[in-house]
């Protein structure tokens, strides 16, 4: 993982979904709807609800996850406070395997952030 950045996570998923994407459209059109209604603002804003994926990747030891929700919340205005403080909660409750996967979420969340700010990540 460290020779490749978290947006290279993301362009070489993106590839192998659209592949699949072609085979299963109904499944990927369900999952869309899903996500949409699961990160639409409600009770907790966009920003909360994409703070907490990024906490369930940390626990799932999921790469792609985090990358896209450490995106999604960067676009919907997290800072790196928010998301230090959201990642520390995973290590409460998932243990050791968290530090590793929290401080890749962390990485994955400043990357995305830098970039958003238009500053060079290094």
């Amino acid at each position: 993982m460290a020779e490749h950045t978290h947006h290279d996570v993301l362009n070489y998923l993106n590839p192998q979904h659209r592949a699949l994407r072609k085979l299963i459209p109904e499944v990927y059109e369900g999952f869309a709807q899903m996500s949409k209604g699961a990160l639409n603002p409600g009770a907790l804003d966009r920003k909360t609800k994409e703070l907490i994926a990024i906490a369930i990747g940390v626990v799932a030891g999921c790469d792609g996850c985090i990358a896209s929700h450490a995106q999604g919340a960067v676009r919907a205005g997290a800072c790196k406070e928010e998301a230090a403080e959201a990642i520390g909660v995973t290590f409460l409750m998932h243990g050791g395997p968290a530090t590793i996967y929290g401080a890749r979420a962390y990485d994955a969340f400043c990357e995305f952030a830098d970039a958003e700010a238009g500053t060079a990540t290094g």
